[in-house]
């Protein structure tokens, strides 16, 4: 069910840039594109570092810190608490927020510089 929901919220997304893209000219829409990317990154990049801070203490104190946890942290959210969960779960959704604003402008905006090109 839910791979259903992502194809037609991906269709969804392609159809209205194809359409954004007829309405905005390509200047208009990379600017768009790059405030977006800058916006994503400015809120992404604090909140997904301090969510690998409160992650690691929270693992640290369970005494199981193991080397290279932060390429892949979420392995690890299985092992904790509820509480341990709650303390994390606001950097997690607020850091991955932030990545899909800035893949999102990042993408806008080559396709603003290739539509620009053509």
């Amino acid at each position: 069910m839910h791979e259903i929901v992502f194809l037609l919220v991906a269709l969804t997304g392609i159809g209205l840039l194809g359409y954004l893209v007829t309405i905005l000219t390509p200047h208009v829409f990379h600017n768009i594109g790059l405030v977006m990317l800058l916006a994503g990154l400015v809120e992404g990049i604090p909140t997904g570092f301090w969510y690998h801070v409160v992650l690691r203490r929270i693992l640290i104190q369970r005494g199981s810190l193991p080397p290279k946890w932060w390429i892949h942290p979420t392995r690890h959210h299985g092992q904790l608490t509820l509480e341990e969960h709650r303390r994390i779960r606001l950097w997690f959704v607020l850091g991955g927020i932030g990545y899909a604003i800035a893949v999102t402008g990042g993408l806008a905006a080559i396709v603003g510089l290739l539509i620009e090109r053509l």
